[in-house]
């Protein structure tokens, strides 16, 4: 479509292009590169002008239609694999939340890495960015994976972490709990609920992997809140679940073997239901305080039964928006948080289960 010269419009005319541009806030060059489809205008400002258009009659419906049906933005999630519940939750999210991205004219799909293998992850990043337009990652701490992301942002694919950040990179921006916050939180809830004649008493951790900085720094928040407020409580070390819900198991087997008056246990990752099967299994599901993370099904189910005292949790659905409103600013040329709310954290116990 050629753009008719102001002042040589016809009868059929009810605008002109400097018009147009005034009603839009532009220029009439802006409204010109728009209107003859040229490169070089962002796809808000693109928008503003096309709506003013048709608006003044300048465009007939179908042909705004036609010059608004820009391809749409093809974002990855990738995950990892494994058994962890929540991830699947929001993996889930993501296939089923299609038709209520319309409005960010963007089209998402989920991809699976190994869990805990960073030079996996950073090939798959690689490997997505070929096709996607950005990419959303639960991220591990790794120079390969740093790397990755470095190449990536020089070929102007964004990224942005999930759940877990990767410090000293090149990402876009992070959708997660602020996860010290959240190890302090469980920490307070541990010491609150052991029994005041546990006070001197054993804690144990269990993490996925310390390769998840989330975890890292659930831990540190953790171990700071025991030694600032609980420091009768003995913590007798962290172990780690690869989020396996049979290792999980094995490993709090082992834990309350070797410590017969062991009073809590705090999964930092997921799988929570291995530690819950040998908390059971053992007769100790109701004197072990066990605070975990991640609302699902099977958490759902052990608060109910009381082999899980409290979840720390955020929503999947909520994070799978933030990274797509991010991306969308990124694209249509505003600041990355505009519009974006931060992750809340939530604390659910049996009696206020959603």
């Amino acid at each position: 479509m050629r753009v008719i010269p102001d002042g040589l419009e016809g009868p059929q005319q009810r605008a002109r292009v400097v018009d147009i541009a005034r009603a839009a806030g532009v220029s009439t060059a802006t409204v010109d590169r728009v209107l003859n489809q040229r490169p070089g205008v962002r796809g808000a400002t693109a928008q503003k002008v096309l709506k003013a258009a048709a608006e003044m009659d300048y465009l007939p419906e179908t042909g705004l239609y036609a010059a608004l049906a820009a391809p749409p933005m093809r974002l990855t999630f990738l995950l990892p694999d494994g058994s962890n519940r929540f991830i699947r939750m929001l993996g889930d999210t993501v296939g089923y939340s299609q038709e209520h991205l319309t409005p960010f004219n963007v089209k998402c799909r989920t991809e699976l890495f190994e869990s805990f293998n960073p030079q996996q992850l950073a090939a798959s990043l690689q490997q997505q960015g070929k096709r996607s337009e950005g990419i959303a990652f639960m991220a591990l701490e790794h120079p390969a994976v740093r790397e990755a992301v470095s190449e990536l942002a020089e070929k102007g694919v964004p990224t942005i972490t999930l759940i877990s950040d990767l410090s000293g990179s090149q990402r876009a921006g992070y959708v997660g709990l602020d996860n010290r916050a959240a190890g302090r939180t469980a920490g307070y809830l541990v010491g609150r609920f052991i029994a005041p004649g546990a006070r001197g008493g054993k804690v144990a951790l269990i993490a996925g992997s310390l390769s998840y900085r989330a975890h890292e720094e659930r831990e540190a928040g953790f171990l700071h809140v025991i030694e600032e407020m609980f420091p009768t409580l003995q913590v007798v070390g962290l172990r780690e679940g690869q989020d396996d819900a049979q290792k999980n198991y094995e490993q709090t087997r082992t834990l309350l073997e070797q410590y017969p008056d062991l009073a809590g246990i705090y999964n930092i990752g997921g799988a929570s239901d291995g530690v819950a099967r040998a908390l059971k299994e053992m007769g100790r599901e109701h004197k072990v305080v066990f605070i975990g993370h991640g609302l699902t099904p099977d958490t759902r189910a052990m608060l109910i039964d009381g082999s899980m005292d409290a979840v720390i949790t955020q929503s999947p659905q909520s994070a799978m928006m933030s990274c797509v409103r991010m991306f969308t600013n990124l694209r249509d040329g505003r600041d990355v948080m505009s519009g974006v709310d931060a992750v809340r954290s939530q604390v659910i116990f049996r009696e206020n289960l959603p």
